[in-house]
């Protein structure tokens, strides 16, 4: 009996051992990374790998069949699309800049050294940012609207007529212009601050014994030791643009006119009204290699060999 028990008390440390033998020092960081990598390969790599799949399928009934080339064929044919392209850099061409150098000046204006409550006007310049993207455009409809806005009401105090800001082709671009400018100009503004607090003060003070005024300092000093972080803004600015959805969506649905129809809206107009998927996803794979090249492009334009 006293050697079934020795026998017994042996075989357990044994057993605890084999059951074990996956966890060891070298696995454990292994068995961590796991679940995010599992959900990284489902819920990005394989989206994407079946969207790409999906864009040489065309749907014939209720099955989606493979067509080769012909979603592409039909998308450089398709007149709508040319339109929500050229709609999309035009936004890009005139908005960028202005919300890029909006969001310099701002940066500049809260780095001084003789602003007070700087912390509250970072705050409130930041702000927009972080609102809800339905709500802010909800108080943009009311503060445009044509008959009772009040935008329209300040006009009308100076002589102005109303002006159909949400129902005129031109007159709704420059709106959704103001709107993407100001939510996004803050967000940018907090980047060039920190760019700013990271130039060197003894370079502003040996400007000022060589006698440069605020304005030399400006161009000589500020923006050349800013330009890593202009192409960074400028590259993201071009990639928010290139995606933009939320505001044409909700202000203009598109119009009038298809006016105000971006690459992305029309995306979701063929994916989700039209249940065509397939040529969705061939818009899709077609703005992603405008965005890498426009990417590349302008980080090689630049000087950016990092």
């Amino acid at each position: 009996m006293g050697q079934n028990k020795v026998q017994e008390v042996e075989k357990k440390p044994q057993q605890k051992r084999k059951q074990n033998r996956w966890i060891t020092p070298k696995t454990v960081p292994y068995l961590f990374v796991f679940p995010a990598v599992a959900f990284f390969l489902v819920f990005t790599v394989y989206p994407v790998i079946s969207s790409l799949l999906l864009s040489f399928q065309t749907r014939e009934g209720s099955e989606y069949v493979f067509s080769g080339l012909d979603n592409y064929i039909r998308l450089f044919q398709d007149t709508l699309f040319y339109k929500a392209l050229g709609n999309t850099f035009l936004i890009l061409i005139v908005q960028v800049p202005i919300q890029l150098f909006l969001a310099v000046i701002i940066a500049v204006a809260l780095n001084s050294q003789f602003l007070r409550m700087k912390s509250f006007f970072r705050v409130a310049f930041f702000m927009p940012a972080i609102t809800a993207l339905v709500a802010s455009s909800i108080i943009f409809m009311i503060l445009l609207d044509e008959n009772y806005g009040l935008v329209n009401y300040l006009l009308s105090l100076v002589g102005i007529e109303a002006i159909a800001w949400l129902s005129d082709p031109f007159w709704a671009k420059v709106a959704l212009m103001v709107a993407i400018t100001w939510r996004w100009t803050g967000y940018n503004m907090v980047i060039f601050l920190a760019g700013l607090q990271n130039i060197p003060a003894s370079l502003y003070e040996a400007a000022e014994i060589d006698g440069a005024s605020k304005l030399k300092q400006f161009f000589y000093i500020t923006l050349p030791q800013l330009k890593p972080i202009f192409v960074f803004t400028f590259v993201l600015s071009t990639i928010g643009t290139l995606q933009l959805f939320d505001e044409p969506y909700i202000l203009t649905e598109g119009g009038p006119n298809n006016a105000t129809l971006t690459i992305t809206l029309y995306l979701y107009e063929n994916g989700f009204q039209y249940f065509d998927f397939g040529y969705a996803s061939a818009i899709a794979y077609v703005l992603v290699l405008i965005i890498g090249v426009l990417s590349w492009a302008q980080m090689k334009w630049a000087g950016d060999d990092e």
